[in-house]
């Protein structure tokens, strides 16, 4: 798949651009607060219906305009297609080709994009909604249907919680809880199933960015800890029917205390993914460096599992990561991009932290105020890069070493030395134009979230 041009109207701060994206690296540099990272959730709306940072369709919509329109013209296995959304107070629509995109099957056929944000490096310090969000996109990536099935079981969960509300029968409420199990059983073996794909490339990323650190693995316990070690406990991976009798069992023991309470207490908008390194948990134990080793090791994993999976690897969208990686994983991660033979388009306020992406077919751009202006790439001085890059790498380490309580640094004895310590099924057709603004059970624009989740969760939080 490959991004060929790109037109953008009333977007966020972009009153209009055109863009023709390189078939690797596309560069954006500018200061923030001009357009970057409006550019990237344009991209991002257009290929996966769902927003990057807003929580309404309506804040896309520039300011003093009545509509916004982002259109691309894709490669997809040797085809182009040009696909738009359009985006009103009252909604958005989507096409294909200029006919109205009937279901999402005719939309997605294709599509495919990996969005890697600052705010990704805080996943695992963070509360688990961001967790499930965070694991909810990479499912979508690898199986579309994901998206629908996610906002399947969001109805069900709300249509519950209202009778658990009004106090409603029983009988009743049982009665509801076959539609919310099946809903809920093809969201848990989703994830599931992409977990169990990840996890070797994972483990093999994490080892080359952080070597001799423990290695790394997910741990995804549907349903809670106590019932998820229930379902491992006879199988390698729980079938769904296991996951559906369990989850049923769960329901009608718990239901006494649901409508007491007034929402459904278990279920995959209350679980957590477990990230450990070593045998601890990242979460508690693991460094800020380890952590961020951990979310770039799982976005390459995610970006080669689609390289294997789906046939090609997606677009790759990096809204300023460099700036908040450390040099050695900066590094880690220019050098995959140099290599990896896929199209990227990176923001930076700084284009030295990823001028080692860049090649004669590189196109770099500058943003000022939503314009942007397509420039040259020698204005990327790559050798006064690598310099910085050698400076920032003391920096890192003398800051590595006084945080563990050395008295006193002296430069690493060599760059090995320094780099260790531095270091399904189809979906299910449905109208695109009905789509949530995010496959999570938890997405922001659920009305109900604070009374789905139980307070615990409701405080500590496509």
């Amino acid at each position: 798949m490959r991004l060929c041009a790109l037109d953008i109207r009333d977007f966020r701060n972009i009153a209009a651009a055109s863009i023709d994206p390189a078939e690797q690296a596309t560069l954006v540099v500018g200061p923030n607060g001009q357009g970057k990272t409006n550019l990237l959730e344009a991209i991002y709306v257009l290929t996966t219906l769902r927003p990057l940072r807003a929580s309404r369709f309506s804040e896309l919509i520039r300011f003093g305009t009545g509509r916004a329109r982002v259109e691309g013209l894709f490669e997809i296995a040797g085809a182009r297609r040009r696909i738009a959304i359009e985006i009103t107070a009252e909604g958005r629509t989507a096409s294909v080709d200029g006919k109205k995109a009937q279901n999402l099957v005719d939309y997605f056929g294709g599509l495919s994009v990996v969005a890697f944000t600052p705010d990704d490096l805080a996943i695992i310090k963070g509360g688990p909604e961001g967790r499930r969000r965070f694991l909810d996109r990479a499912v979508f990536n690898r199986f579309p249907g994901h998206l629908d099935a996610c906002r399947t079981y969001l109805r069900a969960l709300r249509q519950r919680n209202h009778l658990l509300r009004d106090n409603a029968d029983r009988a009743l409420v049982e009665a509801f809880d076959q539609a919310l199990v099946h809903a809920a059983t093809a969201v848990i073996e989703r994830r599931l199933a992409l977990i169990a794909e990840l996890q070797e490339s994972l483990a093999r990323c994490f080892e080359s960015i952080a070597p001799g650190d423990g290695g790394c693995r997910l741990t995804y316990m549907p349903l809670g800890k106590t019932l998820g070690a229930r379902l491992w406990r006879d199988s390698a991976r729980p079938s769904r029917q296991l996951i559906a009798e369990t989850l049923q069992s769960a329901l009608s023991e718990r239901l006494g205390r649901d409508l007491e309470r007034g929402f459904t207490s278990l279920g995959p908008h209350a679980d957590d993914l477990d990230i450990i390194i070593g045998q601890r948990a990242a979460r508690t134990f693991g460094s800020q460096g380890q952590q961020r080793a951990v979310i770039l090791a799982f976005k390459i994993a995610e970006l080669e599992n689609l390289r294997v999976r789906v046939g090609s690897p997606p677009l790759l969208l990096l809204d300023d990561v460099s700036s908040e990686l450390d040099p050695a994983r900066n590094r880690f991660l220019m050098d995959y991009l140099r290599n990896a033979r896929l199209q990227c388009v990176l923001t930076t306020t700084d284009a030295r932290l990823v001028a080692p992406t860049a090649s004669a077919q590189t196109r770099l751009f500058t943003v000022h105020q939503g314009f942007f202006s397509a420039s040259r790439l020698e204005e990327i001085d790559a050798s006064d890069s690598a310099s910085r890059l050698e400076e920032a790498d003391d920096l890192d380490s003398a800051s590595r070493l006084e945080e563990a309580g050395a008295p006193e640094w002296s430069p690493p004895a060599g760059d090995s030395d320094a780099s260790r310590h531095e270091a399904d099924a189809a979906p299910r057709a449905a109208s695109p134009d009905s789509t949530p603004a995010s496959p999570s059970p938890d997405a922001p624009e659920d009305a109900d979230k604070a009374e789905e989740e139980p307070p615990r969760a409701a405080a500590s939080a496509s």
